[in-house]
């Protein structure tokens, strides 16, 4: 007896060992941000597993793809439309479609930026650059060529499954010498700029000047045309009542050359 119950004892712990182990081989844990892909001996599921905890057939290898926005750099020398070869270090910001990520492993493998993308993205830079002259790259326009570079390897990463989202000129070095004559026409093109807004304010305060002036001239004249020598004559005189009214002793003799009063003051 006691040796069946050591017996059903260790048969007991051997089914619960079994137990966690299929448990263990069958829970597959994917991170946050991830796909997994499930490879069954070579038969791959094209339902890719969502992030958190899943059970999957014993024996079953998860692949764990990222589907978050990462970055590949590319360094390269290329040649501009005019032959000059300038150094570009360049930034591509993608994504892998979650729904895509079973075709990618299956086509093309787990180092799918290795084999599809940097390539793609060395040609579309050198076939980009050759399309524009060396002083767009090193001035704003530079947002406008990577535009362009954007469009070119959106064409080429969609039909793979791949999400380009931004194309970044980090660093452009061009050759000394035309660095320094572009920086030397940048120079004149905003001293010339700031040259013509200050010729548009001086016209704009001289033609502010000659409307003043003529409002004045204007308004000089209507009072002249208004003016006579009989108004001139009843504001003497009603000048002259009106001081006669005052308490200070004063003689007003009426009736000059000019026709108007004359005050003379008794001290």
């Amino acid at each position: 007896m006691d040796r069946l119950r050591i017996g059903l004892g260790s048969m007991r712990f051997v089914i619960i060992a079994l137990v966690l182990l299929l448990l263990y081989l069958s829970l597959t844990v994917v991170p946050a941000g991830h796909v997994g892909v499930k490879d069954f001996f070579g038969a791959v599921s094209d339902r890719a597993l969502p992030p958190g905890i899943s059970f999957v057939v014993p024996g079953t290898r998860v692949i764990k793809f990222s589907v978050q926005t990462r970055e590949v750099k590319e360094t390269a020398a290329v040649p501009t439309s005019e032959g000059l070869i300038v150094s570009l270090d360049v930034s591509l910001l993608f994504r892998l479609r979650p729904d895509e990520a079973a075709r990618i492993y299956k086509t093309v493998g787990r180092l799918f930026e290795a084999v599809v993308i940097d390539p793609q993205l060395r040609s579309v830079i050198r076939d980009v650059t050759a399309e524009y002259e060396a002083k767009l790259l090193y001035s704003a326009s530079r947002e406008v060529v990577a535009q362009n570079m954007l469009k070119h390897i959106e064409r080429l990463l969609a039909p793979r499954g791949i999400e380009a989202e931004q194309v970044l000129l980090r660093a452009v070095q061009l050759p000394a010498l035309l660095t320094t004559a572009i920086e030397e026409k940048l120079q004149s093109e905003q001293q010339a700029q700031r040259m013509r807004f200050v010729l548009d304010r001086e016209r704009q305060e001289a033609e502010r000047k000659r409307v003043e002036a003529q409002g004045i001239a204007d308004f000089q004249n209507i009072v002249a045309r208004g003016i006579s020598d009989q108004l001139l004559k009843w504001k003497a005189i009603e000048v002259a009542h009106e001081l006669s009214k005052s308490p200070n002793a004063k003689i007003i003799v009426l009736g000059d050359k000019s026709g108007l009063p004359i005050i003379l003051s008794e001290k």
